[in-house]
């Protein structure tokens, strides 16, 4: 593999756990990966998931919102129960999908593009005829954005949500992030949540702000960008969806050599 990121230290602040196959990517390229979480999930109590378990085989269709959402709803119902056939699976996100067929789920119902809730309502199976009527539970975060709910609700869904983990700022020290940028050696930052922008920049304070203002961002969806841009950082690269789409960016961002590197 080419060595498109040689030498490059690129900031990725996602959970946790769920940054290896990302990291791996960029240093496959020869790139540094600096593991920098900005968030942490954990459980909840799971009262209510056991009060869906016992109920699942009422709804018509089951959505998770991401992989964590598939992980921590699907391990204690599965162990619970099987799964109803009629209740249909949906989600959004490639690597949402991957996690659902590693608990057995093929026929899944997701857009082929876009990864967002938009994209997930302009599917047939959710338009408003598909809708009406039917009970519908949605697995995600606490919080979290309620357009698919909202929306559904509008249609004549009966919708039902379930937070199945928490998000909350881990203990995290930024002296990490900031003295690679005070030597000028951070190269990118990977943000790929609009809630991990706000974590960042609560974590590094004003000071590291003004620091890693200059370093480029690279964000796979609009929002998170928009996010990043309010934030006060001056480059910001919208990248295509997931590990292939940020890594595809990074690598065109430095396909140019460092001026001052060797022929």
């Amino acid at each position: 593999m080419r060595k498109t990121l040689c030498g490059r230290h690129v900031a990725v602040t996602r959970p946790a756990g769920q940054a290896d196959s990302l990291c791996e990517a960029i240093a496959a390229r020869g790139g540094i990966p600096v593991r920098f979480p900005v968030l942490a999930i954990g459980a909840v109590d799971g009262a209510q998931l056991d009060d869906i378990a016992a109920r699942l085989d009422q709804f018509d269709l089951a959505f998770f919102v991401s992989p964590n959402a598939v992980q921590h709803a699907l391990t204690p119902i599965l162990a619970r129960r099987a799964w109803p056939q009629r209740v249909v699976v949906a989600t959004v996100g490639k690597g949402s999908e991957r996690a659902l067929a590693a608990f057995g789920f093929g026929a899944v119902v997701a857009p082929r593009s876009g990864f967002d809730s938009e994209s997930v309502l302009a599917l047939p199976e959710f338009r408003p005829e598909a809708v009406r009527g039917r009970r519908i539970v949605i697995f995600r975060g606490d919080g979290g954005r309620d357009l698919l709910g909202e929306t559904l609700r509008e249609h004549g869904a009966d919708v039902e949500y379930v937070s199945c983990y928490r998000r909350f700022q881990p203990d995290q020290d930024p002296a990490l992030l900031l003295d690679l940028a005070r030597r000028g050696a951070l190269d990118a930052i990977t943000l790929t949540s609009s809630e991990g922008v706000a974590k960042l920049v609560a974590i590094v304070g004003a000071e590291g702000l003004r620091l890693l203002c200059p370093v480029p961002i690279f964000a796979p969806h609009p929002r998170i960008a928009a996010h990043a841009r309010a934030a006060g950082f001056v480059c910001v690269v919208e990248t295509g969806p997931g590990d292939e789409g940020l890594i595809r960016a990074l690598e065109s961002h430095f396909q140019r050599p460092r001026l001052n590197s060797p022929a």
